[in-house]
């Protein structure tokens, strides 16, 4: 018994070493100016030319409070630099009523896809979607397809097998912690230490994740973000 002991705190050990930690933060700071939008810390976001420069990305009380402006054209989308193969995502969130937010994973020197959009892993308060953006919607030749209006039955299908959802309960404005990690082509979802669902898809192995995205399309607070590497 002695001896199982000590091989799985050697396994343990081992496995630890190849978590590598790439950033955390818990927003623990203000703005250099009341008002303006100063996320810090390596993040940026889409305000400057999708909200006329408007503030949609606010840090009050330890918390990044993220709502998308009455004059912007686009959801909030807020980028950190996190470059993997395999990962691990964790953060916690609060979602209103008919709220959502997506943990996008990107390569932008990808020019296969629109904005190199890889992966997401997307939750409202009803349901968790995983979608490989690469091989599907994002692709710019299946774009260009249904830009000339196709609607094709081969290409809907192709589409379906693209995504995966899952169905939640959650209760409007709780706090949630949602813990994504990547390996190989399967994205794997749990939400308050439950597994929720998992996909495989060939967009997910991407070699390259470069950079991680916070999708908002109308509101949500975010704290607690820790990135890591696998591979």
């Amino acid at each position: 018994m002695k001896r199982l002991i000590i091989i799985f705190a050697l396994c343990a050990a081992l496995h630890a070493d190849f978590i590598t930690p790439l950033f955390t933060d818990d927003f623990s700071r203000d703005e250099a100016i009341p008002g303006k939008e100063d996320i810090g810390y390596g993040w940026t976001s889409n305000s400057a030319w999708r909200a006329k420069g408007h503030q949609q990305v606010d840090l009050k009380d330890g918390v990044m409070h993220v709502t998308k402006h009455a004059e912007a054209d686009h959801g909030v989308a807020i980028f950190h630099a996190a470059e993997f193969q395999d990962g691990l995502v964790e953060l916690k969130f609060k979602l209103g009523a008919g709220d959502d937010l997506g943990v996008d994973f990107v390569d932008r020197e990808l020019k296969t896809v629109h904005a190199g959009h890889l992966c997401m892993a997307r939750v409202t308060n009803k349901n968790l979607t995983i979608m490989d953006s690469k091989t599907g919607g994002m692709d710019l030749n299946i774009q260009e397809r249904r830009k000339a209006g196709d609607k094709s039955p081969e290409l809907a299908a192709l589409l379906k097998t693209k995504t995966k959802s899952f169905k939640l309960d959650l209760k409007a404005e709780d706090w949630h912690t949602m813990h994504i990690k990547i390996v190989a082509d399967q994205m794997s979802v749990r939400l308050d230490g439950q597994e929720i669902g998992s996909f495989s898809s060939e967009g997910i192995a991407h070699p390259t994740k470069r950079m991680i995205t916070l999708a908002v399309n109308k509101s949500a607070d975010v704290d607690d973000v820790k990135v890591s590497k696998l591979k």
